[in-house]
């Protein structure tokens, strides 16, 4: 078997070193002979960086590392072009000042490496007089390939430095407004698509191929390409874990698969993927490279958990370009790779797109530390609680449930707490979640809205919150089960229901439940 390419960005020494490599190369021939002026956006880890390592490959003429590849035979590898590639991720962007020294430095050695000498003071002068310099000596337009373009202002986009970064920034891609002459190709990767930096409004013939249905699987892996790519992976594994090569590819579909950015192409987290055939242990390899802390924080600030509890249906408005101080969660969301497109549809010829948490990794990891915004609940010791409180459900232990309960509550820091109904809705359905039922809420019949609905092996539970800081969780309790059997709420279902009241007052807590069928 070929070793596993993990953290492995640069082409050359992946098919060096005989890594296992999915072959990308026809998409990407199709793209450097169809355009000139690319943008992507794609999570972070993966395999933005590893295609643009290809690409420069290719445009170097490196013909070696091609054989047995899509490519090989079709491109005229006598044409060897100039390459300027920028990783954002190589440079130091912490201050603004640092980030302009650390810029001009990061170019300059562009420069030595084609012996040419900048003469400039500044990063933009001088990646402007790199790119004419570079024309001039080899008598051939430049290749600009951009990773993570907006680096600087994702790791900016909530502190004081945000104005001074994104200035920055903006005049130094300005610089390729009027390098028209001097560039031959130029593609750009990043997570989110930014206005005011001079790039999408700067490239008239800017091609943004994110949502492309020919660029889908650009990135990640499609259900064709793990099978046959990692055939013998999926054999060994199998075998080690005692499961038929079905049950295997089952499971691994549902904890890594699910991203689309197209609403019809499914593919494979490539990181999570490539982790979990490394440790062969299903949990949340991706997610462990970097928790969105500032994400969960802007949904807990502005109780915007509908983003990530139930799919949501969205107009072609929440993928344009934004503003970084005033993105908004869902939006995000999508770009961070926490949501992605299950489906698009036509309503009156305009495209409508239904968004959801794409596989089982992103959602336990994601409601696992949304909850831990929420309540301080220790994230090392959700696992125990969450076993212990499916048990209690399945065996109708109200005061045991109530327990579970209120341990979780009296984790809420005082400057957390928000003394509402709405707060421990929504606290209840993050951890009902997390559990791992299936939970819809506010889920309608002809009389109302229950608060919370799930099912899981044959048992539906239709539950009712209440929340009152003054009243007796008794008399909450009274008129949460009162109410669910005035609305009928269980009406709509066959086989055993489970009536769930819960009530909280203050940090008190109380539970109630009727099995019926």
């Amino acid at each position: 078997m070929k070793n596993l390419p993990i953290g492995i960005q640069s082409f050359e020494k992946l098919r060096e070193g005989g890594f296992l490599y999915v072959d990308k190369t026809q998409l990407v021939y199709e793209l450097i002979t169809s355009g000139t002026v690319y943008f992507l956006s794609r999570p972070r880890r993966f395999g933005k960086s590893l295609l643009l390592s290809t690409m420069e490959a290719v445009f170097k003429g490196k013909k070696q590392l091609f054989e047995g590849l899509y490519i090989y035979d079709k491109w005229d590898w006598s044409q060897q072009e100039p390459v300027i590639r920028i990783d954002w991720t190589l440079i130091n962007h912490a201050t603004p000042e640092e980030m302009k020294v650390s810029m001009l430095g990061y170019l300059k050695e562009i420069a030595e490496n084609y012996q040419i000498t900048l003469t400039a003071t500044s990063a933009p002068d001088c990646f402007r007089e790199l790119m004419r310099k570079l024309h001039e000596k080899t008598g051939k337009k430049v290749v600009v390939l951009i990773d993570e373009y907006d680096k600087p202002i994702t790791s900016h986009l909530f502190d004081e430095d945000l104005d001074f970064i994104r200035r920055a920034v903006h005049d130094f891609y300005q610089v390729m407004k009027g390098s028209d002459e001097h560039l031959k190709f130029l593609f750009l990767t990043g997570v989110s698509k930014f206005s005011g930096l001079s790039v999408f409004s700067a490239l008239n013939n800017l091609q943004d191929i994110t949502m492309h249905k020919q660029y889908a699987a650009v990135c990640g892996y499609t259900q064709e390409e793990l099978e046959s790519c990692f055939t013998e992976r999926i054999e060994d594994t199998a075998q080690q874990l005692k499961m038929t090569k079905e049950e295997l590819l089952d499971a691994i579909r549902y904890w890594y698969d699910g991203y689309s950015w197209d609403g019809e192409t499914r593919v494979y987290n490539p990181f999570s993927t490539l982790m979990f055939f490394s440790e062969k242990i299903f949990v949340g390899h991706w997610f462990r490279t970097g928790t969105p802390t500032f994400l969960i924080e802007m949904i807990r600030r502005r109780n915007k958990t509908d983003a990530v509890l139930e799919p949501l249906t969205v107009d072609a408005s929440v993928f344009d370009g934004y503003n970084p101080p005033d993105i908004g969660e869902v939006p995000l969301l999508f770009q961070a790779g926490y949501l992605t497109i299950k489906q698009i549809e036509l309503h009156d010829k305009q495209p409508r797109y239904t968004l959801g948490i794409p596989n089982s990794e992103v959602k336990q990891a994601f409601m696992t530390h949304l909850l831990r915004a929420y309540g301080k609940y220790p994230v090392e010791q959700v696992d125990n609680l969450r076993l212990t409180m499916v048990q209690q459900i399945n065996e109708g232990d109200e005061a045991g449930f109530a327990d579970s309960l209120e341990a979780m509550v009296a984790t809420v820091p005082h400057q957390l707490h928000i003394p509402t109904e709405a707060y421990y809705h929504t606290m209840m359905l993050i951890w009902m979640r997390l559990i791992g039922f299936n939970i819809q809420g506010e889920r309608p019949n002809n009389r109302g809205s229950a608060d919370a609905v799930w099912e899981q092996s044959g048992l539906t539970v239709v539950a009712e919150i209440k929340y009152h800081d003054k009243r007796k969780v008794k008399a909450l309790l009274k008129d949460a089960m009162k109410q669910i059997h005035e609305r009928r709420y269980y009406n709509r279902y066959t086989g055993k229901v489970l009536l769930l009241g819960i009530a909280f007052s203050g940090k008190n807590v109380g539970c109630r439940m009727e099995m019926r069928g």
